[in-house]
């Protein structure tokens, strides 16, 4: 084949791979101004019909077979974008199987959200504590770990009454509308919980997204006074001012460090990865039509999260990260998540609320917390009725993390609180020294 005849071949399949690329971008863009109407099927005929009239249009004039190639290309971007609106796992919720070691009991809430509740009894010859203890997990809208549930069994061997829920849309709890996942239903959930207990005012531990509900619990008067003490443990942002902070982190995590984590991945299916990306982007609303909410929990996997899992653990520990899960008993909302997280980013400052707080409670935070320290250390400034801070070392995010005595030290530090002990830790950082805690970057 003569040099001539290469470029001119070379230029057709530049030509054909251009136009397969501007389909597909096409595509995406109809997807988004469609919002992924019908299962993304009406953007992938309008991308179709498109590249149809352009085909025809391309073929005026010539002969038979040349009329065809110009649908070559149109060809393949339609198999390439059909990925994207055919599903490959169900379309209604598959929730995760029971587990072997504690019953699943559902509660419906007087807000009308149906949750998975999981109690831990005291055990049986422990020293028996006065108040339930309620757990409120992070995510914030995921199932209950398996790693947390060994804690929860720790706190109930040391006599504490422990009961857990998981948040509406996570875990083994009811799915709720798409517009109804926000911070103050989360409140008003934590609020209904209580009062089902029927055991009077509870003592409430949150982790992570947890510790952001019970933060603004805190701010809320009518649903603190369901409240006995609080534990505010690895607190995200608490309102739209302190989520809008960039500021510094605590001593270096593993995220980087560890080894990528395996297994299947929905974001490695078209379908998924296309609907996930283009909601995280803000392309998408997290109530897509492209995808349906009980889709998306059952798509989403345990390796989605990436990097997330190293970044709660220290640089130290990047070659013993635990298994946090089963692959059986992870289910993550990721669509419901983000809609709560930018409820409060659209939220108003709840310092105001805070400071007029009288519950007594407790702030702790981890020395490799991937969490940015101004969220943590603006409840401690805001909050006057934090009576001590816990500054945890040699660990993450995730505290009670099943290493060495970590959860043992989590739960020597929550005991000494709510028993009103002196704390195996120091006091620190204090209100008055938030400046220099932050100055020494620990």
């Amino acid at each position: 084949m003569s040099l001539p005849a290469v470029i001119r071949l070379l230029g057709r399949l530049l030509l054909a791979l251009l136009a397969v690329v501007g389909l597909a971008g096409l595509f995406l863009a109809l997807v988004v101004a469609t919002d992924g109407a019908r299962s993304g099927l009406a953007a992938w005929l309008t991308a179709l019909a498109v590249g149809i009239i352009a085909a025809l249009w391309r073929g005026r004039g010539r002969t038979w077979p040349g009329r065809l190639w110009p649908f070559v290309p149109v060809v393949a971007a339609a198999a390439l974008t059909a990925s994207v609106c055919v599903p490959t796992v169900p379309t209604t919720r598959q929730y995760p199987p029971g587990l072997p070691f504690v019953a699943t009991k559902h509660w419906s809430l007087s807000t009308g959200s149906r949750v998975a509740v999981y109690h831990y009894p005291p055990e049986a010859g422990a020293p028996r504590r006065a108040k339930p203890l309620v757990y409120l997990h992070g995510g914030p809208v995921r199932s209950i770990s398996v790693l947390d549930h060994r804690f929860l069994r720790l706190l109930a061997g040391q006599g504490y009454d422990v009961y857990a829920y998981e948040h509406p849309g996570g875990g083994r709890s009811d799915l709720l509308p798409m517009q109804q996942y926000t911070i103050s239903r989360s409140v008003r959930d934590l609020a209904a919980f209580i009062d089902r207990l029927d055991k009077g005012p509870a003592d409430v531990l949150g982790f992570s997204a947890g510790a952001i509900v019970l933060t603004r619990a805190l701010a809320t008067p009518d649903t603190a006074a369901r409240v006995h003490r609080a534990i505010i443990a690895e607190p995200g942002p608490m309102d739209g001012p302190t989520a809008q902070i960039s500021g510094q982190q605590g001593r270096p995590s593993a995220r980087g460090l560890a080894p990528a984590p395996t297994g299947a991945r929905a974001t490695h299916v078209p379908r998924y990865a296309v609907a996930l990306g283009l909601v995280q982007l803000g392309l998408l609303p997290p109530d897509t039509g492209l995808i349906t909410q009980a889709e998306g929990v059952n798509a989403f996997k345990a390796a989605d999260l990436g990097s997330d899992t190293a970044s709660a653990y220290c640089a130290r520990d990047a070659g013993r990260i635990p298994t946090e899960d089963t692959a059986e008993n992870f289910s993550f909302n990721a669509a419901a998540s983000l809609r709560i997280m930018q409820t409060i980013k659209d939220s108003p400052s709840i310092a105001p609320g805070l400071s007029r707080s009288r519950t007594p409670a407790m702030l702790m935070i981890a020395e490799c917390s991937s969490q940015t320290r101004q969220w943590q250390t603006s409840i401690l400034a805001a909050d006057p009725a934090i009576e001590r801070t816990q500054y945890m070392p040699g660990v993450g995010h995730r505290m009670w993390n099943g290493l060495d005595d970590n959860n043992e030290r989590a739960a020597a530090v929550i005991t000494a609180f709510l028993q009103g002990e002196p704390s195996p830790l120091p006091d620190y950082p204090t209100r008055t020294g938030i400046s220099a805690f932050l100055h020494d970057h620990r």
